[in-house]
C-alpha cells in the first residue's frame, strides 16, 4: 500500500521546497524511540537514496526507506491547522498503541 500526502500536506511542502530553493520531497520514517516503542522521523530530502521507495502525491515525492516502510504502507501524512497550532498529523492504520503524549507508537 501506498505512502500517501494529503493536499494540504502537499501543498505545505511544495511551498517549503520552494522558499528553500531546493529539495525533491520529503523523507519519511520510523526509529526505535519513546515510552511505545518506534517514532516518525521526517525530514526534507535533497536527493532520492538509492534504496528508497518513491510515492508521489500531488506533485510532490516521498521517499521512505525500505526498513521503515512495514510500519507506514498505508500511512496518509495530513497537514492540519487547530487554533494556534498547526502541524503534520500521521494517520497510520498500522498502529495500536500510542503513548499518552502522541510523540511514540507500536504496530
Amino acid at each position: 500500500m501506498p505512502v500517501t500526502l494529503s493536499e494540504p500536506a502537499a501543498q505545505h511542502v511544495a511551498n517549503f521546497i520552494a522558499k528553500r530553493g531546493k529539495g525533491v520531497g520529503i523523507r519519511l520514517g520510523v526509529r526505535t524511540s519513546g515510552c511505545s516503542g518506534m517514532a516518525y522521523k521526517l525530514e526534507f530530502a535533497d536527493a532520492a537514496n538509492e534504496e528508497d521507495v518513491v510515492f508521489e502525491c500531488f506533485g510532490v515525492k516521498v521517499l521512505v526507506d525500505p526498513k521503515s516502510l512495514p510500519y507506514l504502507e498505508g500511512t496518509e501524512l495530513d497537514y492540519t491547522k487547530e487554533g494556534l497550532n498547526e502541524g503534520f498529523k500521521f494517520n497510520n492504520p498500522n498502529v495500536k498503541d500510542q503513548c499518552g503524549c502522541g510523540e511514540s507508537f507500536n504496530t
